[in-house]
């Protein structure tokens, strides 16, 4: 059987697939429509796409480096050869030393940890403390010990983009007149378009980082990345990607849409109410470098369940959920309840008295 040839988008090098609804040639990562007649043969190279300009590591860098394997969740971390890790910062199960650091390739820049571990742990007790239901048990100085400071590999992508949207904005007028309340409701048409270019779009390149966690303690500050050196991984550890480039193009493509059109979006004042009715997005790929980023993570058991915490390492932002004490929910719903009651009696009563 003949081998399928893959149609490279013209605007973002994307995969493009048939629709047969349309007869079109669609992208799903830019969202281009095409005429299937004029789409470039895949066996010309000419379609533009993401420039790369990774390297792999040198001899002399794959000398000082370890990479650990865990078991459990197939976990490869990255550290130098002084580096002692004996635990999987995502799951908290023992690892074990493979020494091998090929296969995956150098990252370009890097963002070194500013906080440290003991403001992170300071941190995490403080969080723990805000939150009133969390178990007594949870909030000792034991559990908040379990913490390490990874280096997440994250895939960034520069763009530009001409964006056009068309919104729908409302406006709402209320008046009285006499005896009766008015309102008038005026829709209008708002046309905004343009070009604008986007620097460093991340994208999280570990499937065992919940992408959600990631979005949540962004952003880091590309400002103060600097060139790759192994030394910045003393003490702490790096995890290995284990999504490529190609595969987080679809994710940053619709990170730069998401952001195009709110950029756009925030130029439409003065309505009560502003909804979108048609947007088209047209994506320049330019450039994408691979980058690690310093991210706090804490790991607990707790009552045969697993709680995951992280925190920005650059910025100190903290995100995580906590375990719920059962006792101290058990006291609010009854104070609810008593609360509750009392209302109902006084409706009650008050109702008996009409």
């Amino acid at each position: 059987m003949a081998d399928v040839q893959e149609f490279k988008c013209p605007q973002c090098g994307g995969k493009l697939e048939f629709d047969a609804a349309t007869q079109q040639m669609l992208c799903p990562f830019c969202g281009g429509s095409f005429d299937p007649e004029a789409i470039p043969n895949p066996q010309q190279p000419d379609s533009p796409q993401w420039q790369s300009a990774q390297q792999d590591w040198s001899d002399d860098e794959a000398g000082t480096l370890k990479t650990y394997l865990c078991d459990s969740c197939g976990g490869e971390i990255l550290t130098e050869a002084t580096t002692a890790a004996t635990a999987c910062p995502y799951c908290g199960n023992p690892v074990v030393m493979t020494d091998r650091v090929s296969g995956t390739l150098r990252p370009d820049y890097v963002i070194p940890f500013k906080v440290t571990e003991e403001e992170a742990k300071k941190a995490l007790r403080k969080f723990a403390r805000k939150h009133r239901f969390a178990p007594n048990r949870f909030r000792r100085e034991n559990v908040l010990r379990e913490i390490r400071g990874v280096y997440v590999p994250f895939w960034l992508f520069d763009s530009s983009v001409y964006a056009s949207v068309q919104f729908e904005g409302k406006k709402i007028r209320t008046w009285t007149e006499g005896n009766y309340d008015c309102r008038e409701i005026s829709y209008y048409d708002v046309i905004r378009a343009g070009d604008m270019r986007f620097e460093n779009i991340p994208v999280d390149g570990s499937k065992k980082m919940p992408d959600d966690l990631m979005n949540s303690i962004e952003p880091f500050s590309f400002a103060e990345a600097v060139d790759f050196k192994t030394s910045y991984l003393s003490g702490f550890l790096a995890d290995k990607y284990d999504v490529d480039m190609q595969d987080c193009m679809k994710r940053a493509a619709e990170r730069t849409r998401t952001s195009a059109q709110g950029a756009l979006t925030g130029t439409v004042t003065g309505y009560s109410s502003v909804s979108v009715r048609h947007s088209e997005m047209q994506l320049r790929p330019e450039r994408s470098k691979y980058a690690l980023y310093p991210v706090w993570l804490l790991n607990t058991q707790f009552r045969g369940q697993t709680y995951r915490f992280a925190m920005n390492g650059q910025s100190g932002k903290f995100i995580g959920n906590l375990p719920i004490s059962r006792a101290k929910l058990a006291v609010l719903f009854g104070s609810v309840a008593v609360a509750l009651t009392g209302v109902l009696w006084a409706i009650g009563f008050g109702i008996g008295l009409y």
